[in-house]
């Protein structure tokens, strides 16, 4: 069994084994600062991110919900919260949330442990865990495999929490934040101070921690995402550090990785909105180039698929569905909906798959806006084959 003893060094690890991880964890970081954005786009995966968050957080320890049931703790709702792995989403997500509005400069110590597990607990498991109080003396805990053993209650435990504070007060800012983060999140799930949430209330203050270096409000990342796709490696690291007397180095560059793999995630998220948006602009610009009065209803059509693939990748059917109301008036509507598409093919404004089974896969080409020209759009218009085969064969 392994047991969880006071550290003689708090952040210890090898730094040359831990630079290439840190180098593309901060890279990925500072990537983030950097790329443009609308507010709205990162506000909404902002929300995303969060609720990856709360539902990997609660699933790397075995909470089972459905999306709908998910949402609906999401949303607040708590008389339709219904079972434990609910109102733990519900008691997460408040937690995250206020960690979110607490000041940059807050001292990182015992209380603001305890408030956080107070969040975590309160209203989901506080049939048999206090919320925010430190386990009394004969209250002690095995988890994990190999087994783990806690800190050993009562003033033991109180003093694990203490010393950990003034660690994070005295020694950990010689190190990198990114760092800082993840030897905390370690230390405070290796010593499990609480009788319940010890991993949730770690992974939060965690969050806090990161939110520091700039990964909180609009481009935190669901770093729990990655601990629950790789929840086997995640245990076993923390186990490892354990029983190598805290050597956090393992931990270390498994966290690192994850850091940069869930910044690079949000980047390329933002980057299709990027694409998509500047798309949005050159369509628009161009199409509308061609509004004369013969071609308009023509044009309209054209910018309604595009925008409908500007949304999702659409089948076939799906894309007849979605514009029936706009080709219904016409005389061979489907027929109709085949040139355009034809059309905006010719042009590159828009691909197609051939499905294994029946159909189409739709989209629109994201690279096109930096390929095409005003000079080559009219040219390619201009030389547009009409008799051109139809993509259907």
């Amino acid at each position: 069994m392994i047991t969880y003893n006071l550290p003689t060094n708090w952040i210890h690890y090898d730094p040359v084994a831990i630079a290439p991880a840190l180098t593309k964890a901060k890279a990925a970081v500072l990537a983030m600062a950097f790329i443009p954005y609308q507010r709205s786009w990162v506000e909404q995966l902002h929300v995303a991110q969060l609720n990856s968050e709360v539902a990997a957080t609660l699933r790397i320890e075995g909470a089972d919900f459905t999306e709908k049931e998910l949402a609906q703790a999401l949303e607040g709702a708590p008389d339709q919260l219904y079972t434990r792995s609910q109102r733990q989403a519900a008691a997460c997500i408040k937690a995250y949330r206020w960690i979110a509005n607490q000041p940059s400069d807050r001292s990182v110590n015992a209380q603001l442990i305890c408030d956080i597990h107070r969040l975590v607990i309160t209203g989901a498991d506080d049939d048999h865990c206090p919320p925010g109080k430190i386990r009394g003396q004969a209250s002690n805990i095995v988890f994990g495999t190999p087994q783990h053993r806690g800190v050993e209650g009562g003033p033991e435990c109180e003093k694990a929490i203490a010393h950990l504070g003034r660690a994070v007060q005295q020694k950990f800012p010689d190190h990198d934040p990114l760092i800082q983060g993840l030897a905390l999140h370690y230390h405070l799930a290796a010593m499990h101070p609480f009788l319940d949430g010890n991993g949730r209330t770690a992974r939060a203050l965690e969050a806090l921690m990161l939110q520091r270096t700039g990964l909180g409000g609009t481009r935190s990342i669901a770093l729990s995402n990655y601990y629950y796709e790789e929840k086997n490696d995640y245990l076993m690291s923390l186990a490892e550090v354990a029983s190598h007397h805290h050597d956090l180095t393992s931990f270390l560059v498994f966290g690192l990785i994850g850091i940069e793999k869930q910044c690079l995630r949000l980047f390329e998220e933002l980057m299709i909105k990027v694409s998509k948006a500047l798309y949005r602009d050159v369509m628009v610009d161009l199409f509308n180039r061609l509004r004369t009065h013969r071609r308009q209803v023509i044009v309209k059509r054209h910018i309604a698929i595009l925008k409908l693939l500007l949304n999702n990748d659409l089948t076939l059917e799906e894309l007849t569905e979605r514009t029936a109301a706009i080709y219904q008036p016409l005389t061979s509507s489907y027929q109709a909906l085949i040139r355009d598409i034809d059309y905006l093919l010719q042009l590159g404004a828009m691909g197609f798959d051939k499905l294994e089974g029946p159909g189409y896969r739709l989209f629109v080409r994201l690279e096109w806006p930096t390929e095409i020209t005003e000079t080559l759009f009219f040219e390619r218009i201009k030389n547009m084959s009409k008799g051109k085969q139809s993509f259907l064969g």
